[in-house]
C-alpha cells in the first residue's frame, strides 16, 4: 500500500477554519455534502506541493490526494501543471 503515496502528512488541527473560495467549498459539498464540509474545514495541511499551509478541503480536491487514514493524508507528490487551480 505504501507504493501508491509518496508523502504522509499530519493533519493540523485549527481553531478556525481557513479560508477557500466559495465557489470551491460548494462544489465540495456538492460532491462529499455539508457534514463532511463543515468538519474537514477547520482542518489544514502543510502540502508538499504548495509548499506552505492549506485548508485539508484544498488538498481533498488535489489530484495528488490518495486517502486519509487516522490523521494522516497520503500524498502522491507528483508536480501538477497549475496548483493554484487543481
Amino acid at each position: 500500500m505504501s507504493g501508491d503515496h509518496k508523502f504522509e502528512i499530519q493533519i493540523i488541527k485549527q481553531n478556525r477554519a481557513m479560508r477557500v473560495e466559495k465557489e470551491y467549498k460548494e462544489r465540495m459539498k456538492e460532491l462529499y455534502g455539508d457534514k463532511i464540509v463543515s468538519k474537514f474545514s477547520k482542518d489544514a495541511v502543510e502540502c508538499p506541493i504548495f509548499g506552505k499551509t492549506v485548508s485539508f478541503l484544498i488538498c481533498m480536491g488535489c489530484p495528488n490526494y490518495v486517502r486519509r487514514f487516522k490523521g494522516v493524508v497520503h500524498c502522491k507528490g507528483e508536480s501538477i501543471a497549475n496548483p493554484e487551480r487543481s
